[in-house]
C-alpha cells in the first residue's frame, strides 16, 4: 500500500514539475534498476518534446545559445519550462536583438517559459503560464556600476526582491511571498535602471505583446507606465525580481 501511494505520490510531482516526468517513471517502473532507467526515459521524452511540442503550437527556446538571448538556468531546460509560442519566441529573440544593439554585449536571460504540451496545464507555481503565450524574463544587474552580463541575484533569477512600497495587505491564500530570510543571502547587486527601464519600454512598444506584469513601485521608479505595463495582483507572486509578459 505505501509503496503503491509512493509511486502515485512520485508521478504526481513529477508530472506537476516537468510535465513528462511522471511517464517517464511509470516507464521505469518494470525495471530492478529503476532510477536509470527513469533517466534514460526521461531525457529521451524530453528530447522527443522538441521534435512533437510543435505539432502543439509551441517551440523550444535554445538550451545553448549564447547570443543575446538566452535561459538563465539549466534548470528550467532540464524541467522543459523552456517552450513558448512561436510568436513569443520571436518577441523574446527580437527583444534581446534590440537590447544588445542599444548596449552592447547586453545578456536578455529567460526565466520561467511554458511546457511542451496542452493549453491549460499549469506550469507550477505560477497562475499563468499555461498557454505558449507567457514568460518571464529577469531583471538586468550591476554591481559599482558595472553591468553584470548574465548575472543574476538569486541562483535561479527569482526571489531576490527589489525593496518599495506595496499597498497589498497580508492575505491567504497568496503567492506574495516576501521570503524576507533569503534577502541577505543574496550578493548586493544593484539594479541597471538604464537596461530595465529600456527592456520595459521595447516590449511596451512591440504590438504583438499584449501584457506586461512588473510590481508598481518598480515601474514608477523607473518612470515607464503605460496601458501593457500591469500590477499582477496582491494574491500573485511578486514582480518585482522578474518581469513577465504575455503575448496573448
Amino acid at each position: 500500500m505505501w509503496r503503491l501511494l509512493f509511486h502515485v505520490l512520485t508521478i504526481v510531482l513529477l508530472t506537476l514539475l516537468t510535465q513528462i516526468g511522471g511517464l517517464a517513471w511509470l516507464v521505469a517502473l518494470p525495471f530492478k534498476r529503476r532510477l536509470p532507467a527513469f533517466l534514460l526515459a526521461y531525457a529521451l521524452l524530453a528530447l522527443a518534446a522538441i521534435w512533437i511540442a510543435p505539432h502543439f503550437g509551441r517551440v523550444a527556446l535554445s538550451c545553448t545559445e549564447r547570443g543575446p538571448l538566452q535561459v538563465q538556468s539549466w534548470m528550467y531546460c532540464a524541467m522543459n519550462r523552456t517552450y513558448v509560442a512561436p510568436e513569443l519566441a520571436d518577441v523574446l529573440a527580437e527583444t534581446a536583438g534590440a537590447m544588445d544593439r542599444a548596449y552592447p554585449g547586453t545578456k536578455t536571460l529567460v526565466l520561467d517559459a511554458g511546457f511542451p504540451f496542452f493549453d491549460g496545464f499549469p506550469l507550477l507555481p505560477h497562475l499563468s503560464h499555461d498557454d505558449g503565450g507567457k514568460a518571464d524574463i529577469a531583471l538586468y544587474y550591476a554591481d559599482g556600476g558595472t553591468y553584470l552580463p548574465g548575472k543574476t541575484r538569486s541562483p535561479i533569477g527569482y526571489f531576490a526582491f527589489e525593496p518599495g512600497p506595496t499597498e497589498c495587505p497580508a492575505a491567504w491564500p497568496s503567492l506574495r511571498w516576501n521570503l524576507a530570510p533569503l534577502q541577505a543571502l543574496w550578493p548586493a547587486y544593484e539594479l541597471d535602471e538604464d537596461r530595465t527601464r529600456r527592456v520595459l519600454q521595447t516590449l511596451a512598444a512591440d504590438r504583438r505583446v499584449a501584457s506586461i506584469f512588473i510590481e508598481p513601485h518598480l515601474s514608477a521608479h523607473l518612470g515607464v507606465t503605460g496601458e501593457k505595463i500591469r500590477f499582477q495582483g496582491c494574491r500573485a507572486a511578486r514582480h518585482d525580481d522578474h518581469i513577465h509578459l504575455q503575448t496573448r
